[in-house]
């Protein structure tokens, strides 16, 4: 089965010219699946009933299928468990902030990066996403938020609604799934079709800077978002261990030349963890780190993951943290922890569901 939302415009175009039809139908394929979201090719209803029949039979459009999704208590967090043809699972997050509609999105089955604090992390890489199972993850949630019809028990979606934002900071390092991401955020940000902004797309890394100077070179105006969690050499070797390939000093240079030719704010990601990141001195190191660069650093009290040495912090030490960076003229957000109870962070709701999972 070919799987279509793998395919380009002009994939499609040539897949028509081999299969004897005219090559503006691929033009209309694409339109179908990415603007009116279509799953079915009997959707498709200005193509032949002929060509419909084959794309019926030889291709497949959806490569998801939903495993279990869980709502937070205050219905602002659905989190979303996928099967992959093959077996494997992700996880798909949307998040509701007032008029802002945000879907988390992954782009590997696991993560190699080894980072011990995260779930994803823990269970190692299994493989890369395709395009299409990257582009389908946005696609379910936008089909979900234009069919929302206020039922009981739904998310809190006022109608109107679409999604207004992606995050790529699910399963998986983004950067090292590098050609199928960038395929993928260029069919999301079409302007002829999906047509979301991309400066509405956040990609993070945790550094992996020969991707980072490639992102600088296309022209797609993603923004940058960069997980730090240490601003010492010694503590982010042991919280990000590709740091010790990448050390600090290497990918602030490269933050700044990102800076430089993009003219775009960085944002810095600081997940504050109980006793190992969260003290003063850690604040005054990331305030130092941090001076020359126009930056936004989210601050993220951890998600715990059960059985972890790695818990959150307190309250008061958070916002002691925060102050610090903001007196140092860094601006700084706190970020709400969202759906603590449905193992919102990533990794979390798949790991729990391998293990209850007898096989």
């Amino acid at each position: 089965m070919i799987p279509l939302l793998d395919l380009t415009r002009t994939d499609l175009r040539d897949l028509m010219q081999q299969w004897g039809e005219p090559t503006y139908r691929g033009n209309q394929i694409y339109d179908w699946l990415h603007k009116n979201l279509v799953t079915d090719p009997a959707q498709m209803t200005n193509l032949s009933k002929k060509l419909r029949a084959r794309l019926a039979a030889e291709t497949s459009v959806n490569p998801l299928e939903l495993i279990t999704q869980v709502d937070s208590e205050d219905r602002l967090t659905r989190k979303a468990l996928f099967r992959l043809p093959d077996g494997a699972t992700i996880e798909v997050v949307l998040m509701l902030y007032n008029y802002r509609r945000t879907v988390c999105i992954s782009t590997q089955v696991g993560c190699g990066m080894g980072c011990p604090f995260c779930a994803t992390g823990q269970g190692g890489l299994v493989r890369n996403l395709t395009a299409g199972e990257i582009i389908a993850q946005v696609h379910w949630f936008e089909r979900w938020l234009r069919e929302e019809d206020g039922r009981e028990n739904s998310l809190k979606v006022e109608r109107p609604s679409r999604l207004s934002n992606i995050v790529v900071m699910g399963m998986g390092e983004p950067l090292a799934n590098y050609d199928a991401l960038l395929q993928a955020l260029r069919a999301i940000a079409d302007p002829d079709t999906f047509s979301l902004s991309a400066r509405a797309i956040t990609v993070s890394t945790v550094g992996l800077i020969p991707m980072i100077d490639k992102l600088v070179e296309e022209k797609l105006p993603v923004r940058l978002a960069v997980s730090l969690h240490a601003a010492t050499n010694r503590l982010r070797n042991r919280l990000v261990p590709i740091n010790k390939r990448y050390p600090l000093e290497a990918l602030m240079a490269a933050c700044r030349r990102y800076q430089q030719k993009t003219n775009r704010r960085i944002s810095f990601e600081y997940a504050l963890m109980r006793g190992v990141n969260d003290a003063p001195q850690h604040a005054e190191q990331v305030a130092d780190l941090l001076a020359d660069l126009r930056c936004h650093v989210n601050l993220i009290p951890l998600n715990p993951t059960a059985g972890s040495r790695y818990q959150p912090s307190n309250e008061q030490t958070a916002q002691r943290f925060q102050e610090i960076l903001q007196e140092a003229g860094i601006t700084t957000t706190m970020r709400l922890r969202r759906g603590v109870e449905i193992n919102a962070g990533c990794g979390q709701l798949r790991q729990a569901s391998q293990q209850s999972d007898p096989k």
